[in-house]
Order: structure tokens, then sequence, then C-alpha cells
């Protein structure tokens, strides 16, 4: 059952930004392509890029972006206790309020774990 939540929410995505893409809308465009190139390789490393998202997103309380980035740490070979460790400072940073977005990324590693 966990697993599928990871299915469910890349499945959503891709189609929702499809859709998106498809309206040919220039902003939209411009915002998904600065956002890919922010993420790429550069003096930070990938993986601390995406630590830095990842802990955005737990502040500003995203959870499809929280969603995303832990994905992609998992994807680049991230540990759980990195993962957490990052999260963490988020949790500092953002107070309390975070908590509920915090047991949903547990619950999100989990299914990327269980795959």
């Amino acid at each position: 059952m966990k697993e599928n939540i990871v299915e469910e929410f890349n499945a959503y995505r891709a189609k929702m930004n499809e859709k998106m893409l498809d309206d040919n809308n220039k902003i939209i465009k411009r915002i998904f392509n600065l956002d890919t190139n922010a993420y790429m390789e550069g003096v930070l490393p990938k993986k601390t890029k995406e630590l830095l998202g990842l802990g955005n997103s737990l502040v500003l309380r995203c959870d499809d972006c929280v969603r995303y980035h832990l994905e992609e740490c998992h994807k680049l070979g991230l540990t759980k206790e990195e993962v957490v460790e990052g999260m963490s400072i988020s949790l500092l940073i953002g107070g309390t309020i975070v908590i509920p977005h915090l047991r949903r990324a547990f619950e999100y590693w989990e299914a990327l774990e269980a795959k």
C-alpha cells in the first residue's frame, strides 16, 4: 500500500505537468526550465541542492515539493540519516508547524525505500 503513494504521486505529477506545459504558456515553461537548471551540478553538488530544496519545501510546508525532493535525494543515494539530519534543521527553523509535513516525509521515504 505505501508503495502506491510513490506511483500515484508521480503519475499525477507527470499528467498535470504535461497539461500545464501543453498550454504553451511562456512564463510557466520558463519557470520549469529555471527549476530544472537550478538543480544541475554546479559549484554546489546536486545532492546539496536537493537537500536545500527539501529543507525549504518543509519550511514552506509544500508536501508535493517535499515528496519530489525526497525522491531526488533517494535517487542520488542519500542515506536516511543524511535526509533526516537535513530535515531536522528544517524543523528547527520552521518550528512545530513543520511536524505534520515531517510525518508525511517519513512516510514517503519509507515508501521509496520499499520500492
